[in-house]
């Protein structure tokens, strides 16, 4: 029986199924053949053995496969995208025809372009490559100027470096911190005090009390390197605490060789009340002239909020005088807050000191912040003065440079 369903299959094969094929009917005919070959296993069932039909229902589930595997080979469905080298030859023509196309285009970006349901879907598909492309474009271009940028820094400070190691600018640099040193020394005996006030670091977080210390030693600096230096005072200064923490991180072991004065106690203490003034930007009282023979507290404090009114309550707590710097006086406020930096404040005062001109020591103050100067109170001014001021304030630089070129021969 085996032998027979062996040449039934093979007659199919070779007759039937290629004459099928030829005319479209292979479909049609592989239930045809399958019928004839279980017909006749139906036929001889009566006389097969038991053994005999479990052979063939092994046979049934062998067919199964195989004609399954015929109609999978045959049967092939058409393709309905176009092909990536279709698309990718489109991208070239774009490209061609100066649209926005990247340069480079993966097989992912590729399928999904050829996804996109309409052609305006495909050009704005496109246009967000080509923006991704060029934003990484320009990051790696940036990337590569500030390495350049640091590596000329790098030179710079090592030629720098070998001048400084010279024995002559060795010499001067040891030279002039001496001198500096000297007037310092001096100003702790004979100088004019002034007082910063570390009372304030409930007020501020951490990264403004580190502000706040870098703006003192900024202004530690100035004071030392000016001709005639103040007597450096931290009241209210409290050992292991913020302010002294972000001091050692700056001075080191400098910090106990600095040639200013240090203690915790109020400036009430230490100074009597009626020579003690509080600058404050709040103070509704304005100050007029720099007074050698008064002592000025300035807060050691950086609030990026800008809380009003905190020195100024504290100043009236202790029964102290204050006083503001005359900025809405002399100067035409644009934009901004009056509160200015601590060192900013320390070379102001400085210039007082030295000069006694309002006009030289408001030149500290960040000329983004005011247009224009005046000698009188912006109150008595007349109109026409002040719109000339606010003229000569906005394009100085301009009526500058017109000045020069018109009048330079003459």
């Amino acid at each position: 029986m085996q032998s027979a369903n062996m040449l039934l299959k093979k007659i199919v094969r070779s007759s039937v199924l290629p004459f099928a094929a030829q005319h479209g009917m292979k479909k049609d005919l592989f239930p045809l053949s399958r019928t004839l070959s279980l017909s006749l296993c139906l036929k001889q069932d009566n006389s097969c053995t038991p053994s005999e039909k479990t052979d063939l229902d092994v046979w049934k589930k062998v067919m199964k496969s195989g004609l399954q595997e015929e109609v999978s080979e045959t049967v092939s469905e058409p393709q309905e995208l176009p092909s990536l080298a279709a698309a990718r030859e489109t991208l070239e023509m774009w490209r061609l025809a100066g649209r926005s196309v990247p340069e480079k285009v993966s097989e992912e970006q590729l399928k999904a372009f050829m996804e996109c349901p309409s052609k305006s879907a495909k050009k704005k598909y496109l246009r967000f490559l080509y923006l991704k492309e060029l934003h990484k474009k320009n990051d790696k271009r940036k990337m590569e100027e500030k390495r350049e940028r640091k590596l000329e820094a790098q030179e710079q400070t090592s030629k720098t470096e070998e001048t400084n190691k010279s024995p002559f600018a060795c010499l001067w640099a040891s030279t002039m911190d001496k001198a500096y040193n000297w007037r310092a020394a001096q100003s702790m005996i004979f100088g004019q005090p002034l007082i910063f006030d570390m009372s304030f670091e409930n007020e501020m977080s951490v990264r403004e009390v580190a502000n706040t210390v870098k703006q003192l030693v900024l202004s530690e600096s100035c004071n030392r390197r000016s001709v005639d230096p103040f007597h450096i005072h931290f009241c209210n200064f409290k050992d292991n605490s913020l302010y002294h923490t972000e001091f050692l991180k700056h001075y080191r072991e400098a910090w106990g060789k600095l040639l200013i004065t240090v203690t915790d106690q109020c400036y009430t203490e230490v100074f009597p009340k009626d020579k003690l003034i509080y600058l404050t930007a709040d103070s509704p009282k304005v100050m007029k002239s720099f007074d050698h023979d008064k002592i000025y507290i300035v807060g050691s404090m950086v609030d990026k909020s800008i809380k009003t009114g905190v020195s100024l309550a504290r100043a009236k707590r202790l029964g102290l005088e204050t006083a503001a710097l005359p900025l809405e006086k002399y100067l035409l406020w644009n934009t901004g807050a009056k509160n200015l930096t601590l060192d900013q404040m320390m070379r102001i005062l400085l210039t007082l000191k030295d000069t006694a001109d309002w006009k030289k020591a408001l030149e500290f103050v960040p000329k983004r912040k005011y247009c224009g100067f005046v000698n009188k109170p912006v109150s008595e001014l007349k109109k026409t003065d002040l719109i000339n001021i606010l003229k000569l304030g906005k394009r100085q630089q301009e009526v500058q440079k017109g000045f020069a070129k018109n009048y330079s021969k003459k």
